[in-house]
């Protein structure tokens, strides 16, 4: 009789996992029923594992415009020079005129290639020209800490050739950039390598080769000719100052095959006041040796950020060395107010009285102030520090 009944207590406890297990089953092909129902029901609308919002770029548009007034008129200021640098200006892509400027729209484009690669983009559109600011790759993982750039980018050398007009904090290039790099600076083709080491404090080391293109200070461009390096650390003094130092060297060739060399020092100290307002000095001295002919000057510059929304800077440009029988004393003095009402926008008034240029081969004082509206849309990346 037990054996009977220990025959029927296994019997029912197969039967019951049986069913449970059946039940399982089914229910595992009713799921696989409808996950490829679903697969069908895509791939009849037309769609695949292929996302296309991932790999649409981040788009960013900025417009720059001005009103100037100066003592100058237009046709004299478009052949302005600086003594012992150049004699006529070839290119004048910002606040050319009296009156109003539409100065560029700049269009900026960022997306990622895959794993390894992330590519960036940015046009100028001015009235009568499009121009290719910018267009490069960027690597994300080189080992030992290293990072590759390729294509047309503006040069890490120095302390602001790397950073877009609008993105800087006065209306125009320092005259020490103007005189020896011209108001684009150093942009061109080429490769850039880069090695931040792996410690608390910043440092950074970069070397570039690019094609040396830029007339003033090089301009052998039917081969590659200008190799740039430069030595860049931050770190913090205490708990409201900042530092950023550096120093760059840049050697090419000049258009009559000739040797010039470029060097650059910098310095930045920020101090932190609060949580929106800071107090920056900022200075950069160049020298150049350009065919035996040695020249050299500097800017330094004081910015208080007043909250979020206000900016008031002052700065002091001089080129004190100069080529033989040329003078030594070309000054530019210049005062700013930035208003940014909101986000992405900023309205600058700037001042500037400059000693530096002559018109039509005379020496004159020019005396400007414009009002600059810049505005940004898009999907924009954060500013230099």
């Amino acid at each position: 009789m037990q054996k009977k009944l220990l025959l029927c207590t296994l019997l029912s406890t197969y039967l019951l996992q049986a069913n449970d297990l059946e039940k399982r089953v089914e229910k595992l092909e009713k799921a696989l029923q409808a996950q490829k129902k679903s697969k069908l029901q895509e791939a009849l609308k037309g769609g695949n594992s292929f996302n296309q919002k991932s790999f649409i770029p981040d788009i960013s548009l900025i417009l720059d415009g001005s009103a100037v007034s100066r003592n100058i008129n237009n046709d004299e200021y478009e052949g302005y020079g600086i003594d012992g640098f150049f004699d006529n200006a070839d290119e004048i892509p910002f606040h050319k005129n009296r009156g109003f400027n539409f100065n560029y729209a700049e269009l900026g484009m960022h997306s990622e290639v895959g794993p390894y690669f992330t590519s960036d983009a940015i046009f100028h559109l001015h009235p009568d020209e499009f121009e290719i600011e910018e267009a490069y790759l960027t690597t994300k993982k080189l080992p030992a800490n290293l990072d590759m750039k390729m294509g047309k980018f503006r040069s890490g050398f120095g302390r602001i050739n790397a950073i877009h007009q609008h993105a800087q904090h006065f209306a125009e290039q320092p005259l020490v950039y103007e005189a020896m790099l011209g108001v684009e600076g150093i942009n061109d083709a080429g490769v850039a390598l880069h090695w931040v080491a792996p410690t608390d404090t910043y440092f950074m080391a970069g070397v570039e080769a690019m094609q040396g293109t830029n007339e003033l200070s090089f301009g052998k461009s039917s081969e590659n000719n200008l190799y740039v390096g430069y030595l860049k650390s931050g770190f913090d003094l205490g708990d409201s100052t900042s530092v950023l130092t550096g120093a760059s060297v840049a050697t090419g060739k000049t258009e009559d095959n000739k040797d010039s060399k470029l060097y650059n020092g910098e310095l930045t100290l920020k101090y932190i006041i609060d949580s929106y307002s800071n107090l920056t000095w900022q200075s950069e001295y160049l020298y150049r040796d350009r065919d035996d002919v040695k020249q050299g000057g500097y800017y330094t510059q004081l910015l208080y950020k007043k909250d979020s929304n206000w900016e008031f800077g002052a700065r002091y440009g001089a080129l004190n060395k100069n080529a033989k029988n040329q003078p030594d004393d070309l000054k530019k003095y210049s005062a700013i107010v930035s208003y940014s009402p909101f986000e992405f926008s900023k309205i600058r008034l700037q001042a500037t009285k400059d000693k530096s240029k002559s018109f039509g081969g005379v020496r004159r004082t020019e005396n400007q102030v414009l009002l600059e509206f810049l505005v940004e849309t898009g999907a924009h990346g954060a500013h230099a520090f």
